[in-house]
C-alpha cells in the first residue's frame, strides 16, 4: 500500500481478539456449498461460515494465538477440519491446500508487523478522550444472522447493534446512525428478492451500476426500490438519517416503481414477514422519472424536479430524512442536501 501513498504501518491497529480465517475454513466452506448443489447460498467462499463454526463450537484460533506456540494450535486445529474434508464431504484437497497454506503462513508474518492490541480497551479509552470512532458495516440487514432473509444470509450480526458486539462498546456510545441504501435494490447469490426485475430494466440497472459481486464478480440480481425492507432496517438499526446512493443509475427511466407493501394471500402488508416466497408479491407506486444525465450534477439546486420527489417520497414514507445523494462514483459526485 505504500506506492499508494499510505503508510500502514503506524496506521493499522488489529484485535488480538479477532479469529483467524485458516487455509482449511476456505476449504470447508467450498466442500460445504458444492455438496449443496441447487441449494447453495452463494457463498463468498472465503471461509467465514466455518470460522464461525468454529467460534462458537469455542474451538477457534485467534490473532493473539499467533504470538506463542501457534504451529501446535494450527496443526490441532486443521486436523479435524481434514478429517471433515476427507470423511464427510469425500474432498480431495491436498493440493489445493498446500498451496493454500505457504501464501497463509506468509500473510500471518505480515500480520505480526502490525500493533496487536486489545481493541475493546484502545476504542473506549478513545472514546474517553472524546475522540470519534467510525464504524462501518460490511454487508446489508438483509444479511443478518438474526433478522435477514435466512438461511440466505451471512454468519454474523451485520446491524448497528453487530458494532457493539464486534468493537466492545456499549450501546450508549453509539451516536448517529447512517443508513445506507442504493436508489434501487440489489442482491448477489440466492435468497428471496420480491422486486427484482428480470426482464431487459433489471439487465439496463445492472450494467449501469457495474453490479457485480465485489467478491465474487457475480452479476448481482437488480430490482425496485422496496420499502418495506427499506424501513424493516430502519427499524432494525436506529437509523437516524440516510445516504441514498446510485441515483445516476435510474437516469434512463420515465417511470420509476418503489414497493410500499406487500400482497399475501390477498391482504396489503407493511410489515416485513418471517419468510418471503412465491406467495408475497410486490405492490408498487409509479414516480415520474428524471430521464436525464446527473452525472454533472454538483449541488441540489441542480437537482430535476423528479429526483426531489423521488427523495421526499422516500422520506415521507420512512420518517427519515435523506441528507446525502450520490449521482455517480467520484467524491465530488456525493452531495451533502
Amino acid at each position: 500500500m505504500l506506492a499508494k501513498g499510505f503508510e500502514l504501518s503506524g496506521n493499522l491497529f488489529i484485535s488480538r481478539k479477532a479469529h483467524l480465517i485458516l487455509p482449511t475454513h476456505r476449504l470447508l466452506d467450498m466442500a460445504s456449498e458444492q455438496a449443496k448443489g441447487d441449494t447453495k447460498i452463494g457463498s463468498t467462499l472465503k471461509g467465514i461460515g466455518p470460522t464461525y463454526r468454529d467460534k462458537i463450537g469455542r474451538e477457534g484460533l485467534r490473532v493473539g494465538d499467533i504470538l506463542a506456540g501457534f504451529e501446535e494450535k494450527y496443526a490441532s486445529r486443521t486436523e479435524s477440519h481434514k478429517h471433515m474434508l476427507r470423511d464427510f464431504y469425500h474432498f480431495d484437497y491436498e493440493e489445493i491446500l498446500e498451496a493454500c497454506e505457504k501464501e497463509w503462513f506468509e500473510g500471518i508474518e505480515v500480520v505480526k508487523t502490525f500493533p496487536l492490541i486489545d481493541s475493546e480497551h484502545y476504542l473506549n479509552e478513545m472514546l474517553h478522550q472524546g475522540k470519534s470512532v467510525l464504524a462501518e458495516g460490511a454487508q446489508g440487514t438483509m444479511l443478518d444472522v438474526d433478522f435477514g432473509s435466512y438461511p440466505f444470509v451471512t454468519s454474523s450480526s451485520t446491524i448497528c447493534a453487530g458494532a457493539c458486539t464486534g468493537l466492545g462498546l456499549s450501546p450508549g456510545k453509539i451516536g448517529k446512525v447512517l443508513g445506507i441504501f442504493k436508489a434501487y435494490c440489489t442482491r448477489v447469490g440466492s435468497g428471496p428478492f420480491p422486486t427484482e426485475l428480470k426482464d431487459d430494466t433489471g439487465e439496463a440497472i445492472r450494467k449501469a451500476g457495474n453490479e457485480f459481486g465485489s467478491t465474487t464478480g457475480r452479476p448481482r440480481r437488480c430490482g425496485w426500490l422496496d420499502l418495506v425492507a427499506l424501513k424493516y432496517a430502519i427499524m432494525l438499526n436506529g437509523v437516524t438519517e440516510m445516504i441514498m446512493m446510485k441515483a445516476d443509475v435510474l437516469d434512463r427511466f420515465d417511470v420509476l416503481k418503489v414497493c410500499v407493501g406487500y400482497e399475501i394471500n390477498g391482504e396489503v402488508s407493511e410489515i416485513f414477514p418471517f419468510e418471503i416466497d412465491d406467495q408475497v408479491n410486490p405492490v408498487y407506486v409509479d414516480l415520474p422519472g428524471w430521464n436525464t444525465s446527473l452525472t454533472a450534477v454538483r449541488n441540489v439546486a441542480e437537482f430535476p424536479p423528479e429526483l426531489k420527489s423521488y427523495i421526499r417520497f422516500i422520506e415521507d414514507e420512512t420518517g427519515i430524512p435523506v441528507t446525502i445523494a450520490s449521482v455517480g462514483p467520484n467524491r465530488d459526485q456525493t452531495i451533502i442536501l
